[in-house]
């Protein structure tokens, strides 16, 4: 990096705000102690709040959601596109590198999961986005993972990285606010604002959202795995086996936050990919994998060529409110987090990249990802009708997995491997939004080791805690996902308008030193000086 760049951009600093520490820690503690004292009365209010939720923000949720898209890719194909961001010349992580970071922050063990149960979900019970569809049928495979595209596809990915990223890249970098989720505000409220009580109204509803987002997968992954462990290993199903499942995740997402971003999430992200790729080649070798490809290709035409329809379908919105919008609001919560988690690792690349990695490429890999394990399993439920959606119905998620997986050769080699791969992405998920937090409350971009591990303990103590009371302080909890996302959404609503201005100062202020250097460069006087 050149010095004058140095001079100019400097990392933002902070310190540890313990109003906003001692808040969101308080608050999840209180619902994971009222869940203790009454989960009736928990599951009641958090399903009402749900409710009014899906009912008054479910329609704004998928505007907001589709025009951030639209926006993401207007800005990576004009000339906004080229700005290098960050205050670096060139990127600190390689590019494979950096893409897997992205992926695994987000694709997580719910992604693995869902991807083998959604597409079956959504095949034996067509949705409502098209009408007239006959369930379990070849006519039904397309609509089925055309749904699963909208839900993990542009839309899902852009709303996590693409316009938040540019707007604290701008905050950050250039203007030395704090890297905390209340640096977004920066363009709309200035210095005065993000410093203010609605700062800190940001940060803390920013860090609950997030940390009722990643605790829910832990414990839902503790609840499956033991059962994983059983049907495979006959290791009995009860708490103290799902206590040691989280208690291993846990210690290993927290060591991995607590390292060096380059080490410890950087070389978790490399292996999950790749081993998602291998995973992905021997279902495609071994299995159906011409039926895979004409299912791709066929749903993804389906799903481009509905693209709208399919973003503003309001046609049943309690459908929505359990499907669609609940996703919406569950990566709306993740939204914060996740831009600070790009924003630290993508200095050095230009807006045309990220917005490109994020909003285009993530999404169709992922779509891929879906189409790999769940057109798999529907070629099965197909050939044999119950082969995977019996499992399914009678032990969930997992048990489609396992289902999918055991039809394959040598499955008793995929089958681990495959379960394995789902605990390294829900790690990987778990220490990237352990590292985002302590950024969070600290402001930092290497925040204290110690923040790192209380934050990473916190999350997976609150997780054991929840599934001690049952399948039901899981549940309240993925609900209330739900109603914590709508503070957030609404501070993302001026981010539409937000992220262009900030993209268009970062190219005045690019073209402004581009202009001064070539002054320079025609100025043997000031060459001179320089050396001088």
């Amino acid at each position: 990096m050149s010095q004058n760049v140095q001079n100019q951009i400097r990392s933002p600093r902070g310190k540890t705000d313990w109003v906003v520490f001692g808040i969101s820690a308080g608050f999840l503690l209180l619902f994971v102690i009222g869940s203790l004292v009454n989960i009736e009365l928990v599951s009641k209010v958090v399903n009402a709040a749900q409710a009014f939720s899906t009912q008054y923000f479910g329609a704004l949720w998928q505007v907001l959601l589709l025009a951030t898209f639209i926006l993401a890719v207007a800005l990576a194909v004009s000339r906004y596109g080229t700005v290098r961001v960050g205050g670096l010349d060139s990127p600190e992580i390689s590019t494979f590198r950096w893409i897997s970071m992205i992926m695994c922050a987000l694709l997580a063990g719910g992604g693995v999961f869902w991807s083998s149960a959604e597409p079956m979900y959504h095949f034996l019970s067509p949705p409502p986005t098209f009408p007239g569809v006959e369930k379990a049928t070849a006519e039904a495979v397309a609509p089925a993972l055309a749904q699963c595209y909208l839900h993990w596809g542009f839309l899902a990915w852009a709303i996590l990285g693409t316009l938040g990223t540019v707007i604290l890249m701008y905050s950050c970098y250039h203007k030395n606010m704090p890297m905390k989720p209340r640096a977004l505000l920066y363009p709309i409220l200035g210095e005065k604002g993000v410093n203010g009580p609605i700062g800190t109204a940001v940060d803390t509803a920013s860090i609950i959202a997030v940390a009722a987002g990643t605790i829910g997968p832990i414990g839902f992954l503790g609840l499956q795995l033991s059962y994983a462990l059983e049907y495979l290993l006959g290791i009995p199903d009860v708490y103290s086996s799902q206590l040691a499942v989280i208690a291993v995740i846990t210690v290993i997402y927290t060591l991995a936050a607590a390292t060096p971003i380059y080490k410890g999430i950087n070389s978790l992200s490399k292996f999950n990919v790749l081993i998602a790729i291998g995973l992905m080649a021997a279902i495609m070798v071994l299995g159906p994998g011409g039926f895979i490809v004409d299912s791709f290709m066929s749903a993804f035409g389906l799903y481009a060529q509905d693209f709208i329809r399919m973003s503003l379908n309001r046609t049943d919105t309690q459908w929505l409110g359990w499907w669609t919008v609940f996703y919406w609001g569950w990566f709306l919560g993740y939204g914060p987090m996740m831009a600070i988690f790009t924003t630290r690792i993508s200095r050095g690349r230009t807006i045309r990249e990220i917005m490109l990695a994020v909003a285009v490429i993530a999404p169709v890999v992922t779509n891929i990802w879906f189409t790999v394990l769940g057109g798999a399993g529907i070629h099965y439920e197909l050939t044999n009708p119950g082969s995977v959606s019996t499992a399914l119905n009678e032990s969930g998620l997992p048990a489609a997995l396992i289902a999918i997986v055991e039809q394959l050769p040598l499955s008793g080699l995929l089958t681990p491997v495959a379960l394995i791969l789902v605990v390294l992405f829900l790690v990987t998920t778990g220490a990237g939004m352990t590292y985002s937090i302590a950024i969070s409350v600290t402001g930092e971009e290497n925040p204290p080791r110690w923040v790192r591990i209380l934050w990473g303990l916190l999350m997976g103590a609150m997780a054991a805690v929840l599934i001690k009371i049952g399948d039901g302080g899981i549940k309240a909890l993925q609900t209330f996902i739900i109603v914590s996302a709508v503070p957030v959404a609404l501070f993302y609503i001026p981010q539409v308008w937000a992220g262009m201005k900030c993209a268009k100062l970062l190219y005045e202020d690019q073209q402004k030193k581009n202009e001064d250097q070539q002054h320079k460069d025609d100025n043997p006087v000031l060459q001179l000086k320089d050396v001088a």
